[in-house]
């Protein structure tokens, strides 16, 4: 049994979340988790809001309400979707609680008594008509190197290269389009030169793997060769207060050398609510363990260099050397997954300009797992895909409907009216051998697929093997055989259904958990294939405020193999599990966006 580390991306809670965020790092690392979980390994899958940073603060002022209040508000919204969708994690807690608080401050201190901290004197972005400092990515303008002309302050999407907002031609804020103010400020700078070789050697160590996704890696070798300093603290009164400067209320740590950390702090508040504060050092400190890393591409650099440099430097592996700290020598990524970019209708999402669909609202109108499902079998895998209302509603009719669903109501009827139970089954055919050889055989392909994050061929294998059962069906043609001198082979005929059907839902669980239960029970069983996660509210464990989160008991979910049907397990008429949706639904939604974009 392997430990397993499924770390996900922190959604930001600056608002609700929309589905090209899930699409990029929530159903993928579910479907991943669920796959081996079911292959025996113990998996260990966190994350939370990510809650500091200068957004928040913008976004409260606009809405008239302190950062905290925000923060809250829309942690409830995330974890409430998150939990609608069935993704199951083991802990998602949230940025803001005092566990987080300490385990930053550690491996701040740690890397900074290791020497990769430097102190330096920079220049601060400031609004002229307002006073507050403007984080880098609320800075645009054209890259230097590149010439793009909507470069961030930190980074440019079109090239990829590290950018500071000085670097920048005719910078501009996001906020109000104001030229910034540039002014003296003091701050510690992550010496990543000074990490560069460490980071090389990870990288190739990772390449000659051959199990990065080839943009990752190539993306991430190309980064280190402009590689500088990055200043790991902000002037910014809403954060984690920097150790060492704790008498200066407006310096606080970098949103993103604090949010990173939260795949460890969480682990380690996990452990600690299970009561065994040592655990979760089984994911973190043991060189045997992995650990997988889900995301969107823009947030490729953090976690493929900013995040493993943090890592080298606390474990002291860098040019300057040094002792790890009370965490012990931490495990860097096993991979970085990283989804490619979602858009809608052909328009990047943009909540501004009213061209997006939050969660909340497609779990509100559809089931969760035709959104899990267009998803998995359309999503930006490793390539940017478009969501249409159209396409989501063809899948959903013509593959989960007819497809799917289908062939689970043709059993069960035919069980219910023939038998009323799962039959026993005779003296097999060739056909039914042949058939039984293929469901099982694909329990070996899907999950190999799944491991190596390749999740659309995994699916479009399971449903290849549904087509195959269907195609069975059609040809035993179970309903021609009637009388009592075929009755047993009815009984065999149907078995054989019976077991497929059961297979293909164990194949598609991870997909599909919640009518992966749904299935189980039209099939006489109790509903207990995907195991869903549950919603607590819980006291902080260091004396902070209330909040709720995300955790579930997974344990209990089937081994990733065939389980042989019981004869004599009551089947009843089945009521459809997919609802089909009407064409009228395309243009009604398509209105709805038109109306949100006007």
């Amino acid at each position: 049994m392997t430990k397993v580390l499924t770390a996900v991306a922190w959604p930001y809670a600056n608002g609700p979340r929309h589905i090209g965020h899930v699409a990029g790092f929530g159903v993928p690392s579910d479907v991943f988790s669920r796959y081996m979980r079911m292959a025996g390994h113990d998996v260990l899958m966190v994350s939370g809001t990510d809650e500091h940073g200068t957004p928040i603060l913008v976004a409260a002022d606009a809405a008239g309400v302190t950062a905290r209040e925000l923060a809250d508000e829309n942690n409830r919204v995330i974890v409430q979707d998150l939990h609608d969708l069935g993704l199951s994690y083991d802990l998602f807690t949230r940025t803001t609680t005092r566990n987080h608080y300490a385990v930053a401050q550690e491996m701040f201190r740690t890397v900074q008594r290791n020497g990769y901290l430097v102190e330096q004197t920079t220049h601060g972005a400031v609004s002229p008509s307002t006073g507050r400092t403007l984080p880098d990515r609320y800075i645009e303008g054209t890259c230097p190197i590149c010439g793009y002309d909507s470069a961030r302050g930190d980074q440019c999407d079109n090239c990829g290269n590290q950018l500071d907002p000085t670097d920048l031609i005719e910078p501009r804020s996001k906020i109000n389009g104001e030229t910034p103010k540039f002014v003296e400020t003091q701050h510690w700078f992550l010496d990543l030169p000074a990490l560069a070789a460490a980071l090389k050697k990870w990288l190739d160590e990772r390449e000659a793997t051959g199990l990065w996704r080839p943009n990752v890696i190539r993306f991430s070798q190309n980064i280190l060769e402009e590689i500088k300093p990055r200043s790991m603290t902000r002037d910014i009164d809403w954060g984690i207060p920097v150790p060492g400067w704790e008498d200066q209320p407006t310096k606080r740590l970098y949103v993103w050398f604090d949010a990173v950390i939260g795949y460890l702090s969480a682990s380690v508040e996990w452990a600690r609510r299970l009561g065994d504060a040592d655990r979760w050092r089984e994911w973190w400190d043991d060189p045997e363990a992995l650990s997988y890393y889900f995301m969107g591409k823009d947030n490729i650099t953090f976690h493929s260099q900013i995040w493993p440099a943090e890592l080298l430097a606390y474990n002291g592996k860098g040019d300057k050397g040094g002792e790890p700290g009370e965490y012990g020598e931490l495990n860097l990524p096993t991979e970085v997954v990283s989804s490619e970019f979602l858009t809608m209708e052909g328009k990047q999402f943009s909540s501004s300009r009213g061209v997006v669909i939050y969660v909340r609202d497609v779990l509100a109108r559809y089931q969760p797992d035709a959104l899990r499902y267009f998803i998995s079998a359309a999503g930006p895998e490793n390539q940017d895909s478009n969501f249409t209302w159209a396409e989501f509603v063809r899948r959903t009719n013509d593959e989960l409907v007819a497809g799917w669903g289908n062939l689970l109501n043709r059993t069960a009827t035919l069980i219910a009216k023939n038998f009323g139970e799962i039959p026993e089954a005779g003296e097999p055919t060739a056909e039914d051998r042949v058939l039984l050889e293929t469901v099982e055989a694909a329990f070996t392909t899907v999950g190999g697929l799944i491991e190596r994050h390749r999740q659309k061929a995994a699916l479009a294998e399971a449903m290849r093997t549904v087509a195959e059962v269907n195609r069975y069906v059609s040809d035993s043609a179970p309903w021609q055989l009637k009388g009592d001198d075929q009755r047993a082979r009815l009984g065999t005929v149907l078995h054989v259904m019976a077991q497929a059907v059961a297979d293909c839902n164990v194949l598609l669980s991870p997909f599909l958990p919640h009518s992966a239960n749904d299935v189980d029970r039209v099939l006489g069983g109790v509903g207990d294939v995907a195991p869903m996660p549950e919603i607590r509210e819980v006291e902080d464990l260091d004396g902070g405020p209330a909040y709720p989160i995300l955790t579930g008991e997974y344990s209990a979910a089937p081994r990733w193999e065939r389980k042989p049907v019981v004869p004599g397990t009551k089947v009843g008429k089945p009521a459809p599990v997919f609802r089909k949706l009407d064409p009228s639904v395309v243009d009604e939604e398509l209105a709805r966006l038109q109306a949100s974009a006007s």
